[in-house]
């Protein structure tokens, strides 16, 4: 248990709170000063590449563009593929893509159609869990390419937000693991 209240006072204290940011009223939470102390981003790495070994993942998907930063390390340290899932429009060649909604509009991400296959087990990775929107249409289009979903982890789960209430279902009883609820 100390380990963990040690990784979780870590982790807090390299996760900066910016006020009104992206918009007024918004408490935005910054985890560039945790990228930038390598003892923390280590710790980070080393605790979602851990969950990854537990989950039995063949593959890492990192949502774009935070999930890149930590998903690619994790692939690494676990021995395993990393796969980037980008917004639409961003990768070249076949792919397949799965639209969502916004609160405001629409959005729709896509993955290179040959880099999942009926074989993998993919854990999604990514820096934080808000309304599960992202998230959600990644296990569909994980799911979409064949591959089975092994779990979810992120960095930080703003609970109020409800994302793990939305995502229960397309999870399937895979497991959703938060380093950090706030």
């Amino acid at each position: 248990m100390t380990e963990l209240t040690d990784i979780t006072t870590l982790l807090l204290s390299r996760i900066r709170d910016v006020a009104d940011y992206p918009e007024p009223g918004v408490m935005f939470k910054d985890i560039t000063p945790l990228l930038a102390d390598p003892a923390a981003f280590t710790a980070l790495t080393d605790a979602l590449a851990e969950i990854a070994g537990g989950t039995g993942a063949t593959k890492i998907v990192g949502l774009e563009a935070r999930g890149f930063i930590l998903g690619a390390p994790v692939a690494v340290r676990a021995g395993v593929g990393f796969i980037p899932v980008r917004k639409a429009g961003k990768l070249p060649g076949a792919t397949l893509s799965q639209a969502y909604d916004l609160e405001y509009g629409s959005a729709e991400i896509e993955v290179h159609a040959e880099d999942l296959t009926a074989g993998d087990r993919v854990l999604v990775i990514d820096d934080v869990l808000a309304t599960g929107g992202t998230a959600e249409a990644s296990l569909q289009l994980i799911r979409r390419a064949g591959a089975e979903v092994a779990g979810l982890a992120v960095l930080m789960e703003l609970g109020f937000l409800g994302g793990r209430a939305r995502l229960e279902p397309s999870l399937a009883g895979a497991p959703l693991e938060s380093l950090l609820t706030i």
